[in-house]
């Protein structure tokens, strides 16, 4: 009988902390609590056909290792990188989003970021003006040559 009660409570409690390791596990509904540097860039007028980048950095300043799960851009015209390595409380991490400048005109992109401590993904923004120089070669327009 001593063994069937230590049995019965030896169950109860394995089971009572998988459910308090499952609560501690799951993904937040609120921002992560990590802080950002920054979390928009405007590179102001850029050069066609000259990609331009900027690093987004933050630190993890919550209690708990930090990982990013995954990073995406709003389009094809950007590229990302991003630090792939558990990042500890205390430590810094970086976004660097690159802008494909082949399109003259303004331009307004995201780069979303999710990490492994909240459901709320974090979007970065990139803008500015990607304007065409003027070749010296080229003929000027109502001229002679």
């Amino acid at each position: 009988m001593k063994s069937l009660k230590f049995t019965f409570f030896a169950a109860i409690a394995l089971f009572l902390s998988f459910a308090v390791n499952a609560q501690t596990n799951e993904k937040s509904a609120e921002p992560s609590q990590i802080t950002w540097n920054e979390d928009s860039y405007n590179f102001g007028e850029i050069e066609k056909g000259v990609p331009a980048s900027h690093e987004f950095t933050f630190k993890n300043t919550t209690d708990q290792t930090i990982l990013i799960t995954n990073v995406k851009a709003s389009c094809g015209c950007t590229a990302t990188k991003n630090t792939k390595t558990p990042i500890k409380q205390g430590e810094t991490g970086s976004i660097t989003a690159t802008y494909n400048a082949r399109n003259p005109g303004n331009f307004n992109k995201s780069v979303t970021v999710t990490t492994n401590d909240s459901e709320v993904k974090k979007v970065l923004r990139i803008k500015g003006k990607v304007v065409a120089t003027e070749d010296a070669s080229a003929p000027v327009k109502g001229s002679k040559q």
